[in-house]
């Protein structure tokens, strides 16, 4: 590989392989954009900053170049995840789990149980890529391998996304400009039309409109998770996305994981909402910190969360009342089954 990024410049080789940046920023060297070529670069280097570095230029570039086949061989594989398997571990008393569960793309899995029972450790040790390495001694494997050491602490082309229940913003951007950045990172071609229609599509997830122009630390919660769900169905590599408790995020919940699960993600997601707990294909139970048992959703489960959203659209549309500022002296409807 080295023969071929050898000869380009400088310019190229950053917007060419944007993760380029990581290597030379762990070692603390700052390169300018330029018409250099990678080979004059590497040969110019001032000798006080090889020495401090340990390194000759021959020795240095040798690891550029296998960080860069590293970089190169995660970018090809990492959308080639078709399943995730969960191999049981251990619960809090280090009673065996006696589960082992396999994913695949485009399939929804909810965890559910009592708040404390460990349904966000189970969260983590998938973030993590778990090796028996974590307190409940989960293993999980990628397509039925236990993935390298690359994959697993990838910065980036991460294999999972996590859409935790507090999505805080610190930067000071506008939501065209955090969604431009983010689409510019991809080297997404047509980034204005991207960005346009991850906009429309949170909007679409949100309880309340906003605005391109509107400041990201502005958003309200709902507002922060739609754009975030947007943003990871159509921007975001990673093949598998843990979501902790939407369900009070104030979005259209059915529309965020059906967007998900168009894209071929895995979704897991942690709940305490019987609408989403249905709509997911299995939902894993969680108490005291185990996997106590793996639930198929049946045909009946099915009808009823057809009547589940007929109710769930009935207090929405009280809800709405409330804010209008509205009495409920009598309901429009009758509630119930």
């Amino acid at each position: 590989m080295w023969e071929k990024l050898s000869q380009i410049s400088l310019r190229q080789l950053f917007a060419e392989y944007p993760h380029a940046v990581d290597f030379f920023s762990s070692l603390a060297l700052d390169l300018e954009c330029t018409e250099r070529t990678v080979q004059e670069w590497f040969f110019t280097l001032d000798e006080d900053v090889l020495q401090d570095l340990g390194l000759g230029p021959e020795e240095l570039q040798a690891r550029f170049s296998f960080f860069m086949m590293q970089m190169e061989g995660l970018k090809e594989t990492v959308n080639d995840v078709r399943e995730v398997t969960i191999c049981g571990g251990v619960d809090k008393n280090g009673e065996p789990e006696n589960c082992d569960l396999t994913i695949r793309a485009g399939e929804i899995i909810c965890i559910v149980g009592p708040t404390g029972s460990g349904k966000s450790r189970l969260l983590a040790d998938i973030e993590w890529i778990a090796q028996q390495d974590t307190p409940t001694k989960r293993q999980i494997l990628i397509n039925s391998q236990i993935p390298d050491v690359t994959k697993r602490f990838a910065i980036e082309h991460k294999l999972v996304a996590q859409l935790s229940q507090n999505m805080n913003f610190i930067m000071d951007l506008t939501v065209h400009e955090f969604v431009a950045m983010h689409a510019e990172s991809r080297m997404i071609e047509k980034q204005q039309e991207i960005v346009e229609h991850i906009f429309r599509k949170a909007n679409e997830l949100a309880g309340e409109p906003f605005a391109l122009n509107t400041p990201v630390t502005s958003l309200s919660g709902g507002q922060s998770r739609a754009l975030m769900i947007a943003d990871t169905a159509y921007l975001s590599t990673s093949p598998i996305v843990l979501i902790d408790e939407i369900e009070n995020a104030g979005i259209d919940r059915k529309q965020a994981l059906q967007l998900l699960v168009a894209k071929e993600k895995i979704v897991l997601m942690a709940t305490h909402d019987p609408i989403l707990a249905l709509m997911g294909d299995k939902r894993i139970v969680i108490k005291n910190g185990g996997i106590r048992q793996v639930i198929n959703t049946s045909p009946a489960e099915r009808e009823n969360l057809s009547r589940l959203e007929l109710i769930d659209r009935q207090m929405a549309a009280i809800r709405e009342l409330l804010r209008r500022g509205e009495r409920i002296d009598k309901l429009p409807f009758t509630l119930g089954m």
